[in-house]
C-alpha cells in the first residue's frame, strides 16, 4: 500500500493541489497517490466525525436546474447542513476548489456491477469461466470503486447475485463504492407463465432485491423482438407493486414497451427502436425512459475481440449493434421532443465500461442535442426520483445525503467537464480529492 496522506485539520483549507483525507477501509485494488499529487487514500478526518466540512467552488449546481455562485456547501454527520454565503462557516475542514463546479453525485440507473473480463483470459466472463463466486464479488467491488472515483455515487445494478454482498458492505461503510440498488436476477421468458412469474418475484423480494428487472424483448443483437406476453408482464409488474418494488423493463421495440406501459411497469430500459407514438404513451402513463445511446455501443466496439464468440456476441450481432447506433440516437432525439417524458441517465455499463459512465451524458448533449443542464438533472434529481430516492439523494439542499462531486470547469458550458472530477464525497466521506493535470 502507498503511504497514507495526511488529512486536513480543523480550520485548515485544502486547495485543489493538495492531498486530502479519505475515509473507510483501504483495499489494495483501489490504488493510491496519483502522479499529480492528489490521493485516493483512506484515513478518517483528523478533525473528528462531528466536524463540519465545507466545499467552496466557483459555482454550485443543485441538481434541480438551479445554479449558485458565491456560496459554500456545509456538510456535517453525512448530510448537507446548509448552503451558506462563501466564507461564513468557521472552524471547519475546508476544501477550496477554484475553477470548479460542485454538483450532486451522478446516479446511473442501469449498470451491471459484476460484468468483467477474466484476468486469466482477458475475455468476458461467461458460463465457461472458472472464476469463483468470491472472485465475482471482488470484480464487482473493483467496478464499484471505478464508478465512485469517476463521480457516480449511486447505481442501480440489473443485476447479479454478486451485487448483494458488495451492496451490503458499502452500506456498512466497510467498502468504498456508490450506493447500490440491485435486481439480483431478472425475470425472463424462462421464468414461466404468470403464476410462476409471480412466485419468482416473491423469491427475489425475499432475497433482498431492491427492484425487479424484466426482459420483455430480445437483445438488439437478435432484433429486439417481444419475448413476454401482456399477461406475463401484467403478472410481473403487479406482483412487484404488491411487494413494494419498482419494475424496470428491458424493451427495445414499440410492442414490448407498449405492453410494459399497459402493465403499469415503472421504467423502460434501452428503447432503441421506439417510435413517437410509443414514447408519448410512456409519457402519458408516467413511465421513466432510460435510453442507452453511446457508452454501451462504444464499449462493445472497442472490446469486440473480448466479447466475440460468447453467447449472442456474434459477427452478425455486432453488425446489428452498429446498425442500431443511428436508430437509437434518433429515438433519443425524438424523446427530447415529447412533452412530459422523463428521460433519466443510465448507461448499461458492462465489462470495460465502469468508470466511463459520464461519456453517455457527453454524447447525449453533443450528439443528441440535449441541454447540458437538463442532462445533469437527468443524472441527479430526476434519476433519484426514478429510484424513489428523491428525498435522499440527487439534490444539494439541507437534509439530503452528502453525495457530492466537484469537476474542473463548468459542465453547463462544456459538458465534457464531467470527465475532470476533482472531488468525490459520498455520505459525507471524501473518497477522492485529486486535481487532474491539464484540466481547466
Amino acid at each position: 500500500m502507498p503511504p497514507r496522506a495526511p488529512g486536513p485539520m480543523r480550520g485548515h483549507r485544502v486547495p485543489m493541489g493538495r492531498p486530502a483525507a479519505f475515509a473507510v477501509l483501504a483495499i489494495p485494488i483501489l490504488g493510491g497517490c496519483g502522479a499529480d499529487g492528489g490521493t485516493d487514500a483512506s484515513v478518517r478526518y483528523a478533525a473528528g466525525p462531528g466536524a463540519a466540512v465545507v466545499i467552496r467552488a466557483d459555482r454550485m449546481l443543485d441538481g434541480r436546474g438551479g445554479a449558485l455562485t458565491g456560496r459554500e456547501l456545509v456538510v456535517r454527520g453525512g448530510r448537507i447542513e446548509a448552503i451558506a454565503e462563501a466564507g461564513a462557516t468557521q472552524g471547519a475542514v475546508v476544501y477550496d476548489l477554484p475553477g470548479a463546479t460542485v454538483l450532486p453525485g451522478l446516479i446511473d440507473t442501469h449498470v451491471h456491477l459484476g460484468w468483467h473480463f477474466d484476468a486469466a483470459t482477458g475475455r468476458l466472463s461467461s458460463a465457461e469461466s472458472t472464476v469463483t463466486a468470491g472472485d465475482r464479488v471482488l470484480y464487482a467491488a473493483e467496478n464499484a470503486w471505478n464508478m465512485l472515483a469517476s463521480g457516480v455515487t449511486t447505481v442501480q445494478s440489473l443485476g447479479g447475485p454478486e451485487d448483494v454482498p458488495v451492496r451490503d458492505a458499502i452500506a456498512r461503510g466497510s467498502l468504498p463504492g456508490p450506493r447500490i440498488l440491485t435486481s439480483i436476477e431478472p425475470i425472463t421468458l424462462g421464468s414461466g407463465g404468470p403464476e410462476e412469474i409471480r412466485a419468482r418475484v416473491d423469491e427475489l423480494a425475499a432475497a433482498g432485491a431492491d427492484v425487479i428487472k424484466i426482459f420483455a424483448s430480445a437483445s438488439i443483437r437478435v432484433g429486439g423482438t417481444p419475448t413476454l406476453s401482456q399477461e406475463q408482464l401484467d403478472a410481473a409488474c403487479a406482483q412487484a407493486r404488491e411487494r413494494g418494488l419498482r419494475a424496470v423493463v428491458h424493451a427495445h421495440g414499440p410492442e414490448s414497451a407498449r405492453r410494459s406501459a399497459l402493465a403499469g411497469c415503472r421504467q423502460i430500459e434501452h428503447g432503441a427502436l421506439l417510435d413517437r407514438e410509443t414514447l408519448e404513451l410512456l409519457a402519458e402513463r408516467q413511465l421513466y425512459y432510460d435510453p442507452h445511446t453511446h457508452l454501451i455501443f462504444e464499449n462493445y466496439f472497442v472490446n469486440q475481440d473480448r466479447y466475440l464468440g460468447i453467447g449472442n456476441y456474434t459477427e452478425d450481432g455486432f453488425r446489428q449493434m452498429r446498425a442500431a447506433v443511428p436508430i437509437a440516437l434518433a429515438a433519443f432525439r425524438e424523446a427530447l421532443d415529447v412533452e412530459g417524458l422523463d428521460i433519466v441517465f443510465g448507461t448499461d455499463a458492462v465489462a470495460g465500461a465502469h468508470g466511463r459512465n459520464w461519456t453517455e451524458l457527453v454524447y447525449r448533449v453533443r450528439e443528441g442535442g440535449q441541454d447540458p443542464m437538463d442532462a445533469i438533472v437527468s443524472a441527479t434529481s430526476l434519476a433519484a426520483a426514478s429510484l424513489e430516492l428523491e428525498e435522499t439523494v440527487g439534490t444539494l439542499a439541507p437534509g439530503f445525503e452528502a453525495d457530492v462531486i466537484a469537476v474542473a470547469g463548468d459542465p453547463t458550458a462544456d459538458i465534457g467537464a464531467l470527465e475532470h472530477v476533482v472531488l468525490v464525497m459520498r455520505g459525507g466521506v471524501v473518497y477522492r480529492h485529486r486535481p487532474l493535470v491539464g484540466s481547466p
